[in-house]
């Protein structure tokens, strides 16, 4: 069991507390087990365990104590027997009627701890807001990141790069489950599967009684297709009416915000940074995992691009971020997210591939003229960070023990994704005999037949070498993608 040690880190401070804790996150993503870690940090601390009462609202057993009632006169009961604070565990609250006014006579009536969990971003609105308003705080808990999963991954295939693993990650995405599934593909695809039909059933249908089940899946698949990218519902009418079908706006609106309460999409607003005000309309959609999003509606790796933002997004909300689409004239900034003060941006793109990529992810930063930092975020292995904006490689650095005999050679083989023009060079330096130092990357015109007297500047060496160490560059065959290096000096 991944030990989730970010959201503990933040659940902690409030262990013991009056505060009542609300878990909230999208089905399956691993609320009933940050119950578990919870309780196993209460045994550690001492506490008995016959002081817990847990309730799962989803098991029949206690299909009985579904109103607010029966519930309070049950736990009333149990509490009655035991010493000192009880420890209040109840997982997919939203499924008691009433539930609100019966955690609120708990938190009066007993000395009492109180943990909930919930599926819907509506438990902390309206009678809640009501009755509980400055005494509970929320955690929202979202499916794996990339680092858990390759913790996850790596108990089922031990032996898996990091590349391969992030290869699994972009397919499966990080819903906890599928580690008990061994990640394999077709029982992953049914189950991501199922959990969408579930949360568009039970998270959408039946708690917003909608009626026109057709139109909210044309709508979920129309936002999925176009995840990361921004649209109105103005837009979305007009789609409709090309299938000749007649839509109202406020009634698209009303269905993506079901989908955003259910913590399905996650909306992201456009910002005028230079208006410094927020613009009501164009936002973006993001889905709470990729992984449902291939399962459902497939491309994930035609649209690399979308996915990657759309992982980065996550990311940012896994660590406090608020993220809002910074618009520049006519240029957008991907992410502005601030954080207790702090603010950053962050531009997403799959490789560099050309100097007008790199003039397109990198420029748009000119207009930005404060200090706070700005990344560009992309699959290249080359470190291309320019006038204080940081471009951090996908790869930093790479164990010799990994590599096979024919690549620890002088000569380098390696594929060059790039355009015809510019070219990404991966370069190992020898740093004693038979042993390869760290891999350092390189641009250079593919064009030319020899590139040489680079500045040592303009790379990060393992080692000092002189300003005229040059680089022979031959091409293997005519229109051929891949080249050979050899060091020379």
């Amino acid at each position: 069991m991944i030990k989730r040690k970010m959201y503990m880190s933040r659940i902690r401070p409030f262990i013991g507390k009056e505060l009542i804790k609300v878990i909230t996150g999208i089905r399956r993503a691993g609320k009933s087990v940050m119950l578990e870690l919870i309780k196993e940090e209460l045994l550690a601390s001492g506490v008995s365990r016959s002081r817990f009462i847990s309730i799962n609202f989803e098991d029949m057993r206690y299909a009985h104590l579904l109103n607010a009632v029966t519930l309070h006169a049950e736990i009333l009961r149990q509490a009655e027997g035991l010493d000192g604070k009880v420890y209040l565990f109840f997982d997919e609250i939203q499924e008691v009627t009433n539930w609100e006014k019966c955690i609120n006579s708990f938190r009066v009536a007993l000395d009492c701890d109180i943990y909930i969990t919930g599926s819907n971003a509506k438990l902390l609105s309206g009678e809640l807001a009501t009755c509980l308003g400055g005494r509970y705080v929320e955690f929202v808990i979202y499916p794996f990141s990339f680092g858990e999963f390759l913790e996850l991954y790596r108990t089922v295939d031990a032996s898996a790069s990091v590349q391969q693993c992030f290869q699994k990650f972009l397919l499966t995405g990080g819903m906890p489950y599928l580690a008990n599934l061994q990640y394999e593909d077709a029982p992953s695809r049914q189950y991501l599967t199922d959990l969408f039909n579930s949360i568009q059933l039970k998270d959408v249908v039946k708690r917003n009684k909608i009626r026109d089940v057709d139109l909210l899946e044309r709508i979920i698949a129309y936002v999925m297709a176009n995840v990361g990218t921004t649209f109105s519902a103005t837009s979305l009418v007009k789609f409709f009416r090309n299938e000749h079908r007649t839509v109202a706006t406020d009634t698209i609106l009303n269905y993506i915000r079901y989908c955003c309460d259910a913590y399905f999409f996650y909306q992201v607003r456009r910002e005028d940074l230079q208006g410094k005000q927020i613009l009501a309309s164009n936002e973006k959609y993001y889905i709470a995992d990729h992984g449902i999003r291939e399962a459902v509606y497939g491309g994930n790796m035609r649209d690399i691009s979308l996915t990657l933002e759309n992982i980065v997004h996550m990311e940012l909300l896994r660590r406090g971020y608020t993220a809002t689409v910074g618009r520049m004239g006519e240029k957008e900034i991907d992410f502005v997210c601030s954080r207790r003060g702090e603010k950053l941006y962050v531009q997403v793109a799959y490789l560099l591939a050309d100097e007008n990529t790199v003039r397109r992810e990198f420029d748009v930063y000119n207009a930005v003229k404060d200090n706070f930092p700005k990344y560009v975020v992309t699959m290249d292995e080359i470190d291309m960070s320019r006038n204080g904006i940081k471009h951090p490689p996908r790869v930093r650095a790479s164990s010799s023990s990994s590599l096979s005999p024919a690549t620890k050679s002088s000569i380098v083989s390696f594929p060059l994704a790039t355009s015809p023009r510019i070219g990404a060079l991966s370069l190992f330096t020898a740093a004693s005999p038979g042993r390869l130092s760290r891999m350092r990357c390189l641009r250079f015109t593919s064009g030319e037949q020899t590139a040489s007297h680079f500045s040592t500047t303009a790379v990060s060496w393992s080692r000092k070498l002189p300003a005229s160490t040059s680089f022979a560059a031959k091409r293997y065959s005519p229109g051929s993608s891949r080249k050979a290096c050899r060091l020379s000096s």
